[in-house]
């Protein structure tokens, strides 16, 4: 596994919850080259002691070369760790899922706040409906199959559709690769609840449609 040491000061803001670790705060990356190579795989971060300050995805072609995934010692990065984050998530929005429009497109998944770096997860209706993802870190891109897994058991929704930022991928080192995840892709035109108002949108896409 690879260790990320922080230079001498700079784990101050990540033991107090930041998210996000800057190439301008790493002191040296220990492991193999194959390994520092692999966008979103999990690092120890420790401080210039060498004590444990959490894990986190390293990236080496992203601006921000580590995201947090957690603090604690005892909880790995694992299969277990995404289902319940993601079990979390979609519980938190629960009640907003209940009394919402079936035509909203809901936010049921905002990455750094579920813990979660990088992973957008919208919802427009029921289990007949559509979850919309965005894949915008190396990390959740690693973990994407246990992801849709988790997503698919914690909604009852069949249909999972990716549409990360291609911008966004691109600067993570990752191919842009939009498409049906699960079930059904979205089709080109839906009607989706804008405040008081009906519209029109490509929701694979984000397009609103002029009336």
């Amino acid at each position: 596994m690879l260790i990320i040491t922080i230079k001498q000061g700079k784990e101050k803001a990540l033991l107090a919850g930041d998210p996000w670790i800057y190439l301008s705060a790493v002191e040296k990356v220990d492991g193999k080259g194959h390994e520092r190579n692999k966008p979103g795989i999990t690092a120890i971060v420790q401080t210039s002691t060498r004590q444990f300050i959490g894990r986190a995805a390293y990236n080496a072609k992203s601006q921000i070369v580590g995201r947090m995934w957690s603090l604690r010692e005892d909880e790995p990065v694992d299969h277990a760790m995404i289902k319940r984050r993601v079990q979390a998530a979609v519980d938190k929005r629960a009640a907003t899922l209940r009394t919402a429009d079936p035509q909203a497109l809901i936010g049921l998944i905002d990455g750094e706040k579920d813990g979660l770096p990088g992973l957008q997860v919208h919802q427009y209706g029921g289990a007949d409906g559509y979850l919309i993802c965005q894949f915008n870190a190396a990390g959740v891109d690693m973990w994407k199959v246990p992801v849709v897994q988790a997503l698919l058991k914690a909604t009852g929704c069949r249909n999972v559709y990716e549409r990360s930022d291609p911008l966004v991928r691109q600067g993570e080192g990752l191919l842009n690769t939009p498409g049906a995840l699960a079930g059904d892709e979205p089709p080109d035109r839906l009607m989706v609840r804008d405040g008081k108002r009906l519209v029109p949108m490509d929701i694979a896409t984000g397009f609103t449609y002029p009336r």
